[in-house]
């Protein structure tokens, strides 16, 4: 089972062999950190949008309401889909969704097992970088070597909020913006964001996807990973780099995978100093999240520093 930690799943119904959802694109308020909300767009409630999982071969169907105060549209990144249902209104004989009204999207899954996205291509300078994103994951139903599996959403947003403030209140994001102040995992800045939690001896699997401006190198502490897909594409097994820290840049999703073999409290972040910061303060925040190996005692390895007279 995929976790996206800090967003929830969408929920579908089967009928007739069809697994049909609902996704709602809407006006969002979401809390990033104790007591600080952002005013932004989002689906169901959230931004990230939730997760949809479908399973290769599957007829899906997605109704997308708008409840925008202007047209919007979704696009189905990185699948093999048909013209009409891609998303794209400016180029594509796929529609506009104007406000109130509803569209159904409706294909088969060709894709293998992969990690995808979705968003919106409709107005896509605004309503991208309001937050109208999601994961969009292909399972694989006869998977049974990863004991862990996460997705990871990587966003920035520019709030309209004091420089070097982190003042309780909601702020309103300014999307025209390339200065972004808040750097997030999942809709959540550094300590708000959720670990992820793991096992000694398990295979664990993260997955990230970018929508936004920018890029981000992600490292992790402490262990060596292989990366073993890249926009929804396995990699041969003997083609897999094996490194500590991978570049994630804007329309892509990567897979990583590793064996928890090091017990520990380790972070896992983006290395652009000022990505790890909640609106230039201190100390640690932003896209930063840690992983945690359960039972493992922080306290007990802590050690103690000298500070000579």
């Amino acid at each position: 089972m995929v976790i996206t930690p800090d967003v929830p799943n969408l929920p579908y119904v089967i009928k007739d062999n069809v697994r049909y959802f609902e996704l709602i694109a809407e006006p969002v308020r979401r809390e990033i950190l104790p007591g600080i909300f952002m005013n932004v767009w989002g689906y169901n409630g959230s931004t990230p949008g939730p997760t949809i999982f479908v399973y290769p071969n599957e007829e899906v169907c997605i109704r997308v309401y708008n409840k925008l105060p202007e047209p919007t549209s979704v696009h189905w990144h990185g699948l093999d889909i048909p013209n009409n249902m891609d998303g794209v209104p400016a180029i594509e004989p796929s529609p506009k969704i104007d406000p109130g009204c509803y569209f159904d999207y409706q294909f088969k899954i060709t894709n293998p097992p992969g990690t995808h996205m979705y968003h919106s291509h409709f107005y896509t300078v605004k309503q991208d970088l309001m937050g109208l994103e999601g994961a969009f994951i292909i399972l694989d139903p006869r998977e049974e070597d990863i004991q862990k599996d996460f997705f990871i959403m990587l966003s920035a947003y520019t709030l309209e909020i004091d420089q070097y403030s982190l003042n309780p209140g909601a702020y309103h994001t300014k999307f025209s913006s390339m200065d972004e102040n808040f750097y997030m995992m999942n809709g959540r800045c550094f300590p708000y964001t959720t670990p992820l939690r793991i096992d000694k001896g398990d295979n664990v699997r993260i997955r990230y996807g970018n929508i936004g401006l920018k890029n981000h190198p992600i490292h992790f502490h402490g262990h060596q990973f292989y990366v073993s897909a890249s926009d929804g594409n396995t990699i041969a097994k003997e083609n897999r780099l094996l490194k500590n820290t991978l570049l994630v840049s804007s329309g892509e999703t990567w897979d990583i995978e590793f064996k928890a073999n090091n017990p520990g409290y380790w972070p896992l972040h983006c290395h652009i100093p000022h990505h790890v910061s909640n609106n230039m303060t201190l100390p640690l925040g932003g896209m930063t999240t840690a992983v945690i190996y359960n039972g493992f005692d922080a306290a007990k390895y802590l050690k103690k520093i000298t500070c000579p007279v």
